[in-house]
């Protein structure tokens, strides 16, 4: 299994400590350093230094960094115009040596968009669709041929389609909960399926509905990778745990319920219940950033017995 180091910078963060972590992640062996993509805090956080960009850190660390890969959970459809967006990763892919993902979403967090001024459309998950097809259209487009797009949101004429990732195809990752359309998305868009803090039955159920979704067009369901997303707070013993959870204002006993929580044997079960379910691979949230002794501690005790 796969693990990577996934943060939340709106609540808290600037770049040099972003640096600091994408660094310490490679040099701990994960996989990526992922990011979200909010510009707003969330909860009890003072949100202080305020907002980086998701894409101009990724940026930052595609220079900075050598191996990892680097990526979204999830960049807001709602704050870039899809071809914009291609421009954006393709560039990025092309300054990390061909080492970027893209976690495209919908976006949902109202709060943010009336705070910088980000328009909100209401019908979302249908902008979402064409923005799957606008970006992975214009990146797979031959070079010396243009891209057009007519949909109800965007329109592309003969765009020439450039520039072109380092890579010959980008991963692409959507995620989510929704029982019916977000599957037949990942079915057609995806090569990774994503689903964020959610159970042990609820994943299994998901993945399921994925699986069937690529099945039903034609796709092998083994074609996707399978993914979680979940809250990390790992300790030697009990005292270190109830530490860093405080540290994060969580509760333990919540903590072990809806994440990774507790002492590395106790997670390092618990990543093999989701492994049984088909989960590859796990994006750890680390919401306390500078506590780099957590990193290394899931790298000696976790990481380590994973195989």
């Amino acid at each position: 299994m796969d693990l990577r180091i996934f943060t939340e910078p709106q609540q808290g963060a600037d770049y040099d400590t972003l640096l600091t972590v994408a660094r310490a992640t490679e040099e701990l062996g994960f996989d990526a350093f992922f990011r979200s993509d909010h510009y707003l805090r969330m909860g009890s956080s003072d949100g202080l230094p305020g907002p980086t960009d998701a894409w101009i850190t990724l940026a930052g660390l595609a220079r900075e960094t050598k191996r990892i890969r680097l990526g979204t959970l999830m960049t807001a459809g709602t704050f870039r115009l899809p071809g914009v967006l291609a421009i954006q990763v393709a560039q990025v892919d092309r300054m990390s040596g061909g080492r970027v993902e893209l976690g495209l979403g919908a976006g949902w967090f109202e709060e943010e968009h009336k705070a910088y001024g980000i328009p909100f459309p209401k019908e979302k998950f249908g902008r979402l669709e064409e923005q799957l097809a606008i970006v992975t259209g214009l990146w797979e487009t031959e070079l010396g041929k243009t891209f057009s797009y007519e949909g109800e949101y965007y329109r592309l004429t003969d765009s020439p389609a450039l520039p072109k990732p380092a890579q010959d195809r980008i991963p692409v990752l959507v995620g989510g909960h929704g029982a019916s359309r977000t599957p037949r998305l990942a079915a057609r868009y995806a090569d990774e399926f994503n689903i964020p803090f959610a159970s042990l039955e609820d994943s299994e159920r998901q993945f399921a509905r994925v699986r069937a979704a690529a099945e039903a067009v034609g796709r092998p369901a083994g074609d996707l990778v399978y993914s979680n997303a979940l809250v990390v707070c790992v300790g030697k013993d009990d005292a270190e745990v109830a530490r860093r959870a405080a540290a994060i204002g969580r509760d333990v006993d919540e903590l072990k319920a809806n994440g990774l929580a507790g002492s590395p044997a106790e997670v390092v079960d618990k990543l093999g219940r989701y492994a049984a379910i088909g989960s590859s691979r796990v994006y750890l949230q680390v919401l306390d950033l500078d506590d780099l002794d957590h990193l290394e501690l899931i790298s000696a005790r976790v990481q380590s017995q994973l195989g």
